[in-house]
């Protein structure tokens, strides 16, 4: 069996606890207006590995990743679309070294496509990109339908998850949109952290290079003061879901 890769990092510290060796899959089923790795949709892009391959990689940073209560983050593109390759790749890591091991996925995917990955998944990091479904669609080029009943069907079954969702100003950070996406996640029961990440510009040099208008041209990157109000929308709506449920 054989995954197609985009990139690796060996050293990441910003995708799950600890020091991380952070895996890009290629292909991606979304187009996010603000990807900062449009190259990586391509599903016929990238290369082709074998997960020996990668342990191979893996295997020389070991010490760092056991002594910081690091792993392995698999992410992309959209690593659920290669969920077969991804399952056998944490499966080896856990047999062999007994690594962390974590899913960051948009959620776009059938729950039963990813069951044997999930078996073999510690944490998931669950890019929530937005919670109105017409919105999704504009920012995303998809619906979120799949997406929820992925989070909905992880909640289900107790999947320990890190919810991400990317602040940019006049496209996601409206007050009823984050009181939203807080009351959804409160109705979530395995929630162990919010990560509301801010946007930035940084991928824009690849839209430019793969020949693509960047849709956010003009979009500035959100102030600290636009972040805090940010957190404390999503934190009133989730207070509120939970006190509805109690």
């Amino acid at each position: 069996m054989k995954g197609r890769i985009h990139s690796i990092e060996t050293f990441g510290t910003v995708d799950g606890p600890g020091i991380r060796f952070v895996l890009f899959m290629q292909g991606c089923a979304l187009q996010c207006a603000y990807c900062h790795n449009p190259d990586s949709w391509d599903t016929g892009g990238g290369r082709l590995v074998e997960v020996e391959d990668m342990m191979r990689e893996i295997e020389p940073y070991l010490a760092y990743y056991r002594k910081s209560g690091g792993g392995i983050t698999v992410t992309g593109g959209e690593p659920t679309l290669q969920a077969p390759f991804v399952a056998k790749l944490f499966k080896a890591c856990k047999e062999r070294w007994g690594l962390h091991t974590t899913l960051d996925s948009s959620g776009f995917c059938d729950p039963q496509h990813a069951e044997e990955l999930i078996k073999h998944t510690d944490l998931v990091l669950l890019d929530l990109k937005h919670m109105d479904r017409n919105k999704h669609q504009a920012l995303t080029s998809q619906p979120n339908d799949r997406i929820l009943r992925f989070a909905d069907w992880l909640s289900a079954k107790g999947k320990s998850v890190w919810v991400r969702h990317v602040i940019v100003p006049g496209v996601t950070d409206g007050y009823g949109d984050l009181t939203a996406l807080g009351q959804y996640i409160g109705t979530l029961g395995n929630v162990e952290k919010i990560e509301l990440l801010p946007y930035h510009r940084m991928g824009v040099y690849k839209w430019q290079q793969l020949g693509r208008e960047y849709p956010l041209d003009g979009v500035a990157e959100p102030t600290a003061e636009e972040m805090n109000r940010a957190r404390a929308l999503v934190e009133m709506g989730r207070s509120a879901a939970m006190a509805w449920e109690c």
